[in-house]
C-alpha cells in the first residue's frame, strides 16, 4: 500500500488536476438528467395552465403535439432525442479511435423510452466508465510478449471491451520509489495529446504492484520497417512519412512540448501507412526559453551538436535535429551519425557538415568543450554526394534542418509547407489535427523496392521489439 501511496502523490504532483473520466461521466449523466427533468416539468405545467383556461375540455397529452407551441414541442424533442456515442465521445474526450459497444447507452441509461419521462435513478447518475471495464485489467487479455527492458514489460493484448488490439505497457513499482518519473511524465503528457500522428493513451490501469498504460496498437516501428524493405524505402514514401513526423511535431510544438527522444523506434506505423511519435517517457512540458534542462536527453545518434557540447538551455529545435538524421536515415537506409561516444559522434557531424567557426556557429570559439576537443578543421561536404536520391527539394529540407545553430533551424510548422512537399497537394495542409492524411485519396502508399513479402506481417519477438518504449 505504500508503494501505491507514493506513485499516487508523485502522480498528483506531476499530473495536472482535471476530472477523471468517471467524475465527468457522473457530471456528464447528472446533467443531462436535470436538463430532461426541467424539460418535463416544464410541459407539465404548460399542460395543467392549458387544462386551467379551458374546465370543460381534457388535458393535453404528452404524446399530442397538437396543442403545443414550438417551443414545447422543441422542449419535448430535446427530451426524446436519442443520445448517440458521438455525443459521450465528444463530451468525455474519449480517445479518436475508440468505438464503445452500442450496449454502453443503454447500461448508462444516457437515452430512455420515447413514452418514459421519468427521470434516471440515482445508481445510474453514478454510472461510471469503471462500471463498464476501463480502469480494469481483467478488461485486457494478453497474446504475446513483445520485449522486456528495465523498468517494464510489453504485451501485444485485446480489449475485451472493443475487441480490438492493444499494447499493454506493465511498469514495476518497486520498493517504496513508486512508479518511474519517465511513467509519470509520459502519461501525463499524452493524455492531453489528440492528434491523428501521435500515439494514442487508451486507459491507464494501475494496482499495488504494477502501472499499466494502455496504447493503440501499431504493427510496427520506422526501424523495422526499414529493416524489413531492405533499407532502401521508395522515396514518396519517404516523402509521407517525413510530413506525418513533421505534422505530429508541429502539434506537440504548438502544446509546448519538446519530445527529446526522436528515434526510428519512437516512431510507429501500422497497415495504412500511418506514422505517429510514440515513447514520451523523455519529453517535457517547456514553459519559458530560458529554462535549464538535462543534456543527458536524445539518444546519441540523433542527438544536435549543441547538446553534446553541454547545453542544457534549448527549446523545439532540440527535435528537428532529429528530424533530419531520420530523413537521413530514410533516405539511405543508413544512420549519418552512428557515433559510439559523444566525442565520435561530434567528429562524424564535423567531418560531413565542417567543423563549426564563428560564421557558421556564433561564439562556438569560446566554447570549453568545444576547444578540448581539439578537432581538425574539415570541410563540409555537398551533402547531394551522401544522399544522391533525394532530390533538389529534399537536399534544401535537410539542410535546413541539419544547421548548428539551433535558433536557425527550420520550425516543424514551416517544414510542413517546405516545397518539398508540393506534390502531396494543398488539402494536407488543411485537415483536422485528429484526421489521417490517409482519407486523401491523393495520399498512398507506394511498393518499396527493397520490398520484402508482407512488411507488416513479419512481427519481432523479444528485446528486439519496441525495445525503445522501456
Amino acid at each position: 500500500m505504500n508503494k501505491m501511496k507514493t506513485f499516487k502523490r508523485r502522480f498528483s504532483l506531476s499530473v495536472p488536476r482535471t476530472e477523471t473520466i468517471e467524475e465527468s461521466l457522473a457530471e456528464f449523466t447528472e446533467q443531462y438528467n436535470q436538463r430532461n427533468s426541467r424539460h418535463t416539468e416544464g410541459l407539465g405545467q404548460s399542460h395543467l395552465q392549458l387544462s386551467h383556461l379551458s374546465p370543460g375540455s381534457a388535458a393535453l397529452s404528452p404524446l399530442d403535439g397538437g396543442g403545443l407551441s414550438p417551443t414545447s414541442l422543441s422542449y419535448r424533442n430535446a427530451a426524446h432525442r436519442r443520445l448517440s456515442m458521438e455525443d459521450v465521445s465528444k463530451r468525455l474526450s474519449l480517445p479518436m479511435d475508440i468505438r464503445l459497444p452500442p450496449e454502453l447507452l443503454d447500461k448508462l441509461q444516457m437515452n430512455s423510452p420515447e413514452d418514459d419521462q421519468k427521470p434516471l435513478t440515482r445508481l445510474s447518475r453514478r454510472a461510471s466508465l469503471s462500471d463498464i471495464g476501463f480502469g480494469k485489467l481483467e478488461t485486457y487479455v494478453k497474446l504475446d510478449k513483445l520485449g522486456e527492458g528495465t523498468y517494464a514489460t510489453v504485451f501485444k493484448g485485446r480489449s475485451k471491451l472493443t475487441e480490438n488490439l492493444v499494447a499493454l505497457k506493465e511498469i514495476r513499482l518497486e520498493h517504496e520509489e513508486g512508479a518511474p518519473c519517465t511513467a509519470i511524465r509520459e502519461v501525463s503528457l499524452l493524455k492531453n495529446l489528440k492528434h491523428a500522428n501521435i500515439v494514442t493513451l487508451h486507459d491507464i490501469i494501475h494496482t499495488e504492484y504494477s502501472l499499466t498504460l494502455v496504447f493503440e496498437y501499431l504493427d510496427n516501428d520506422l526501424k523495422q520497417y526499414l529493416d524489413n524493405c531492405g533499407n532502401l524505402m521508395c522515396m514518396h514514401n519517404v516523402k509521407i512519412f517525413m510530413f506525418q513526423l513533421l505534422r505530429g511535431l508541429s502539434y506537440c510544438h504548438r502544446k509546448k512540448i519538446l519530445h527529446r527522444d526522436l528515434k526510428p523506434q519512437n516512431l510507429l506505423i501500422n497497415e495504412k501507412g500511418e506514422l505517429k511519435l510514440a515513447d514520451f517517457g523523455l519529453a517535457r512540458a517547456k514553459s519559458v526559453p530560458t529554462k535549464t534542462y538535462s543534456n543527458e536527453v536524445v539518444t546519441l545518434w540523433y542527438r544536435p551538436p549543441d547538446v553534446l557540447l553541454g547545453s542544457t538551455e534549448y527549446s523545439t529545435p532540440i527535435d528537428m535535429w532529429g528530424v533530419g538524421c531520420i530523413q537521413y536515415e530514410m533516405a539511405t537506409g543508413r544512420p549519418i551519425f552512428p557515433g559510439s561516444t559523444v566525442k565520435e559522434e561530434l567528429h562524424l557531424i564535423f567531418r560531413l557538415l565542417g567543423t563549426p567557426t564563428d560564421e557558421t556557429w556564433s561564439e562556438i570559439s569560446t566554447n570549453k568543450e568545444f576547444k578540448a576537443y581539439g578537432f581538425p578543421q574539415y570541410r563540409a561536404q555537398p551533402l547531394k554526394n551522401h544522399t544522391p536520391r533525394l532530390d533538389t527539394e529534399g537536399i534544401d529540407l535537410l539542410s535546413s534542418l541539419l544547421l548548428y545553430e539551433q535558433k536557425k533551424r527550420i520550425s516543424a510548422e514551416e517544414g510542413i509547407r517546405h516545397s518539398y512537399f508540393k506534390s502531396l497537394g494543398e488539402r494536407v495542409l488543411t485537415l483536422p489535427d485528429t484526421t489521417s492524411i490517409f482519407t486523401l485519396k491523393e495520399i498512398q502508399l507506394q511498393k518499396d523496392p527493397g520490398h520484402r513479402g508482407s512488411i507488416f506481417h513479419h512481427t519481432a519477438r523479444g528485446k528486439t521489439r519496441r525495445q525503445s518504449i522501456f
